[in-house]
């Protein structure tokens, strides 16, 4: 079985890292670089960035801190925000990105998806999706889980899947900044409909709630921000509490 990967998410605003509850009430989390030097020699598997406040003027702001980060890091890191061409993913892997996560842009053009990764292989390019639960059905949401498309989780990212995208990072809007667990309910039935890795995003509280989503939601990466950045688990002793538990990790 391939190792389960632990991934620390940095959501920046305005050059900072900031950590909110179900997508608002933001609060200051640090220094991105600083915490993605300490991430990677901590024993994370991979970082993401996204940018929350990702602008055409600040495209520049990120490409630096990219190019900050990568000088910094030797894990392979995703970046986020704002992403909407094929130029944008160029600079940002010239400057020393690993992936990139595209969101908004790909359900409002998913030919992008095909695109990017003709251009640059399905490797580098993730599918980001925020969804909540509406009457029952998983919705996809955009704009930092404002705006409701009418588009199903499962059958979107199964298109995603079929244009070829390499992996998708899930995020249960109901359950962001939450710490009461998972969506694993709605992570299995990704993981059971799709080839692809999923990346487990919104609930993190506790070592357990890894546990969870490593073998109930059966994700394939667990991504996880305000229980690193505020030292609440140290990613160590998680990663050695997994393998104790059978979840095969790198150590």
């Amino acid at each position: 079985m391939l190792a389960k990967r632990i991934i620390p998410c940095l959501d920046i605003k305005d050059g900072r890292t900031v950590k909110g509850v179900n997508f608002i009430d933001l609060r200051d989390a640090g220094d991105p670089v600083e915490l993605a030097e300490i991430y990677s020699k901590e024993g994370a598997d991979e970082l993401v960035f996204l940018d929350i406040s990702a602008t055409e003027q600040k495209r520049k702001t990120l490409a630096e801190l990219v190019y900050h980060v990568a000088e910094k890091v030797n894990i392979p890191f995703t970046v986020g925000g704002g992403i909407s061409s094929v130029e944008d993913v160029d600079m940002l892997l010239q400057k020393g990105a690993d992936k990139v996560s595209i969101n908004s842009s790909a359900v409002k053009n998913p030919q992008l998806i095909n695109d990017l990764v003709a251009k640059f292989g399905s490797q580098c390019i993730v599918v980001a999706i925020d969804a909540k639960r509406i009457d029952g059905e998983w919705i996809v949401h955009l704009i930092g889980g404002k705006v409701p498309t009418g588009r199903k989780l499962f059958e979107w990212a199964k298109e995603v899947e079929e244009r070829g995208a390499g992996e998708i990072l899930f995020t249960s809007m109901d359950h962001d900044g939450t710490k009461d667990g998972f969506a694993n309910e709605a992570l299995a039935r990704l993981s059971k409909e799709l080839n692809i890795p999923i990346i487990a995003s919104g609930g993190a509280g506790n070592m357990q709630h890894f546990m969870d989503t490593f073998t109930i939601g059966k994700a394939d990466a667990a991504l996880a921000a305000s229980v690193f950045h505020f030292k609440e688990i140290g990613i160590k002793d998680l990663k050695e509490n997994l393998k104790k538990n059978g979840i095969p990790v790198r150590l």
